[in-house]
């Protein structure tokens, strides 16, 4: 994973606004979802092998789509594995370094962090509704974006990322990130040109695409 991305996110990558429009607070863990706590002691205590680690990962991946709705008992495990990695960046770094579906998810989540980062900076919000005045459903986007733009438009697509990967639905997962990725990319120029504060805005949506891509031949 190119390290300037996840530079560029504030530390809490899970849902970084707590109040945003969607959110997995109502939906419910699948069942066979859960962490094995052996696992989780000897990835802590740096006695874990590699596959027991890999396997790990894979189980907190599956997880992540879940945060706001584990019980409790989950909750605590996640927290030994976060805070052995030193935070949520450890966290996604972590699950980068993994192949397959850990992967992956570490860098959906990096653009969705992104795109919740920048939802309320009225530049971008401006340029994505210039936008849709000439193409109102940029190509991969026609079935998730409501008729209005406005500063819940890109936190609304990261929430429809995640709700995807909860849903095992990785693919449309991907389809729907690289689609958003593109269509913020397309409007950063005029994004900057309105405010040079969100300068490199262009230059972060195609690493992240980059990555996902790479990832998703893999996964």
């Amino acid at each position: 994973m190119h390290d300037k991305p996840l530079s560029k996110i504030v530390d809490e990558l899970l849902r970084l606004r707590h109040d945003a429009s969607g959110t997995s607070r109502d939906r419910s863990k699948p069942d066979g979802f859960s962490l094995d706590g052996e696992l989780v002691s000897g990835f802590v205590a740096g006695t874990l092998d590699p596959r027991g680690e890999a396997e790990l990962a894979d189980q907190v991946a599956r997880l992540l789509p879940f945060h706001w709705v584990l019980p409790t008992t989950l909750t605590e495990e996640m927290t030994r594995v976060i805070d052995h990695l030193g935070g949520q960046r450890g966290l996604m770094a972590w699950l980068d370094r993994q192949p397959g579906l850990p992967r992956l998810v570490a860098r959906l989540y990096v653009l969705m962090g992104l795109l919740d980062q920048y939802s309320e900076e009225s530049a971008v919000v401006t340029a994505l509704r210039e936008s849709r005045e000439a193409t109102p459903y940029p190509a991969g986007l026609e079935e998730y974006l409501v008729p209005d733009t406005d500063d819940e438009t890109l936190a609304g697509l990261s929430f429809k990322i995640e709700e995807l990967l909860g849903d095992g639905l990785e693919k449309k997962a991907v389809e729907l990130a690289l689609s958003t990725a593109a269509w913020v990319d397309e409007v950063a120029a005029r994004a900057e040109q309105l405010d040079p504060e969100v300068g490199g805005l262009a230059e972060l949506m195609e690493h992240t695409r980059e990555d996902i891509q790479a990832s998703a031949a893999r996964a």
